[in-house]
């Protein structure tokens, strides 16, 4: 008799009924954004993962991908599968029983100087549990290394503070990516809801009845603009779990502002600072000083050029 295999279930009943749900939810909304659908294999050749995760190629950029300088004494949670990678002598201190598609996360303990490749989780409890691990073991702050475009990890739930980074190998348009880091700048610095209004399952009705709304899920474009052109959302308050629920454009923003609609978030991060590196990856750069001075009027917190000032 087949079995299945470790890791994957097989979907009927109510659950089916639950998965093509969120499938009709995200091709609406990710179609309003221009996104079109696309199927991956189910099962993957761990290779697949290893070369993107901690090989020598980074799978996004096709470039040469370097390791994490780590100082002797540092902590470290990686996939067991990346031990190999590296040139630290390493300390085993635990295992986590946390699950990766390159092995279990265990913790260890660099006993030299060095250069180490990490994969670990990426589901936020799994994150806050390392974290814990770390404390437990005597570290004065855990470092989360963060993944494209995963503004999840702002929840504070997940870590006290935020270091966005971005650069020229976003995009070659220097105007874009100063735009776009701006726009993630501001909706990772929401301003955090006094009180909390009731969660609501109707917004137009919620906000007509309380004057303000908690969206227990995505606020995105599609929702707020029939609201906007009809009306129903002005001078109200719209309150978020945390910013990464936010799918809003820059432009849908302003209309929000124009109309007297507080967004704000129950519970969020702060960010730290931004860095930037006007050396792209694909082989273009930015003007450093030119990148440096806009970046700094663009937002209200240190920015840094990594290039030059962490040299």
């Amino acid at each position: 008799m087949g079995q299945k295999v470790q890791g994957t279930e097989d979907l009927y009943g109510s659950y089916m009924r639950a998965w093509q749900h969120m499938q009709d939810v995200a091709r609406e909304l990710f179609g309003a954004y221009g996104f079109d659908m696309i199927e991956t294999p189910a099962i993957e050749q761990v290779d697949t993962f290893v070369h993107g995760i901690g090989e020598s190629t980074d799978v996004v950029t096709g470039t040469e991908k370097p390791g994490i300088f780590v100082r002797e004494g540092t902590l470290i949670a990686t996939a067991k599968d990346m031990l190999r990678l590296g040139d630290v002598t390493k300390e085993i201190l635990m295992t986590t029983g946390i699950p990766t598609p390159l092995g279990e996360v265990v913790i260890l303990r660099a006993r030299s100087a060095g250069y180490v490749q990490l994969a670990g989780p990426s589901i936020t409890t799994q994150l806050k549990a390392v974290s814990q691990y770390f404390f437990d073991l005597g570290a004065d702050r855990s470092v989360i290394d963060g993944a494209l475009g995963r503004k999840s990890l702002g929840a504070r739930a997940v870590a006290e503070g935020v270091i966005l980074c971005t650069g020229a190998s976003y995009h070659m348009s220097m105007d874009k990516v100063i735009a776009d880091t701006a726009h993630i700048y501001r909706l990772m610095n929401l301003p955090k809801a006094q009180t909390l209004p009731p969660e609501c399952t109707d917004l137009a009705a919620c906000v007509k009845e309380h004057g303000a709304a908690l969206l227990p899920g995505a606020l995105t474009d599609t929702m707020v603009l029939p609201l906007l052109r009809s009306g129903a959302l002005r001078s109200c308050r719209l309150v978020v779990k945390d910013p990464s629920k936010v799918l809003l454009t820059a432009d849908t923003l302003d209309k929000l502002a124009a109309r007297d609609v507080a967004l704000e978030t129950e519970d969020a991060a702060r960010t730290l600072c931004v860095t930037v590196n006007p050396v792209s990856a694909y082989g273009w750069k930015f003007d450093k000083d030119e990148f440096l001075r806009r970046m700094r009027e663009a937002v209200d917190v240190p920015v840094i050029n990594v290039k030059e000032e962490l040299a």
